[in-house]
């Protein structure tokens, strides 16, 4: 397995050429269908899946499990430096994370981890410690494509991908999906509770310092508020053969 280790002084590469894999950024808020469609592109196409939530996730369990401020950025830089975090690929073009050599899956999907998460994506040093792990993850060699996951992915992780889109939906609609996830994992929740904590997590993701989220100027945007997941899929896969025919 392809492993890349999370370091704190580590140098994001250089630019990707035509060798390189072709990198697919997707970015937007939750809710709007980024991690399903991600993941069935990547499938479809064979290429590598980047859920770049899931090292934020990571960062947020491992500061649950020592008891760290997730709000405080020199405990949080403290733990980071402090951390071993490995991405590789697992099977089906999958991702696997590791937390100083334990292998996280479940333990990164609780809600009080996914609230944590959104706190500790809102300190620079941390997003500055994960940015090199996605550069690396999404710029190995061998690997044909990368379909990469985020909030950042096209503004600052790959923005020299040649392929972005900025996936988009009505808020009622993005609630709606957010409660039927949470249900269908028993962990049902208030539907207005739910739509507040998007709410209040989109607040975050799109004012704070260090890389807002945003629409690259390149990017295609799709709204899917009433598009199934195989049309927006679709959609996708149709500019992103496009731009590998011309890669050729």
């Amino acid at each position: 397995m392809n492993t890349i280790p999370g370091s704190w002084d580590a140098k994001p590469p250089q630019g990707a050429d035509r060798t390189s894999p072709l990198v697919v950024a997707i970015d937007g808020p939750s809710g709007v269908g980024k991690s399903t469609v991600a993941k069935l592109i990547a499938s479809r196409l064979g290429y590598t899946y980047l859920d770049s939530g899931a090292l934020y996730r990571a960062v947020a369990w491992k500061a649950l499990a020592t008891g760290t401020d997730p709000t405080e950025p020199d405990a949080m830089r403290r733990l980071c430096r402090e951390t071993s975090l490995n991405v590789s690929s697992g099977a089906g073009g999958g991702m696997v994370v590791e937390v100083d050599g334990r292998g996280l899956a479940a333990e990164l999907r609780t809600p009080e981890v996914s609230r944590v998460a959104s706190q500790v994506a809102a300190l620079p040093d941390v997003r500055a410690w994960l940015l090199p792990v996605q550069q690396s993850f999404g710029r190995r060699p061998g690997v044909r494509g990368v379909v990469a996951e985020g909030r950042d992915m096209g503004t600052r992780v790959f923005p020299e991908a040649p392929v972005k889109f900025f996936l988009e939906a009505e808020p009622q609609e993005r609630a709606r999906r957010r409660h039927e996830e949470l249900a269908a994992a028993d962990r049902a929740a208030d539907p207005a509770e739910t739509r507040r904590e998007m709410e209040a997590r989109d607040g975050r993701d799109r004012t704070r310092e260090a890389a807002p989220l945003t629409a690259a100027p390149d990017a295609v945007l799709i709204d899917t508020s009433r598009l199934t997941v195989e049309e927006v899929a679709e959609r996708m896969v149709r500019a992103i053969e496009r731009t590998a025919a011309g890669r050729r």
